[in-house]
């Protein structure tokens, strides 16, 4: 199946142009691991690090679940992979991952964010950790932010899997 990718257009209002943006950049990261195995899937990146394509996956479900959840839903939900004892979990404990799995979390955590922002404007905030309001809007350009950053990980991991580039 090939992942479709649209660009926003030009002039847009700027809730279109945010929420695009941000379904053009999860889209970009399901497109850099559209086609592998999950062996793939879990190759790390060279050492120390331990990224992977699936560990990018299981961080942005916890990014999507930290800022719509947590922050804008103000709801007490633990975290999906992390934990004290393992902080990095979204990216260390990929070995024996149940890939599929993985994937449907991550596609929740977006449906719930999809849903959560449906229903507030820009200007509607949430509370941070520190009690600082967070509006809708930083964190729409914080989450774009974030997956590009990561898409530019996952164009590298998927260059040294199979070769394959693209923006």
């Amino acid at each position: 199946m090939v992942v479709p990718r649209t660009e926003p257009a030009f002039e847009l209002p700027e809730r279109e142009m945010l929420d695009g943006w941000l379904e053009y950049q999860r889209a970009t990261l399901a497109w850099k691991c559209e086609g592998l195995t999950d062996e793939q899937l879990r190759a790390r990146a060279l050492p120390p690090s331990t990224m992977s394509l699936l560990g990018l996956i299981r961080h942005m479900a916890e990014v999507e679940a930290h800022w719509f959840r947590r922050i804008l839903s103000r709801a007490e939900t633990p975290k999906i992979y992390c934990s004290d004892a393992h902080p990095d979990g979204d990216f260390d404990l990929v070995g024996d991952a149940d890939v599929e799995h993985d994937f449907g979390v991550w596609r929740a955590e977006c449906d719930n964010a999809r849903t959560v922002a449906a229903v507030m404007k820009l200007d509607d905030h949430g509370i941070g950790r520190r009690g600082d309001r967070i509006s809708l809007r930083w964190v729409l350009i914080h989450m774009i932010e974030e997956y590009a950053r990561h898409n530019g990980h996952a164009d590298l991991l998927r260059e040294c899997i199979d070769g394959s580039t693209g923006d």
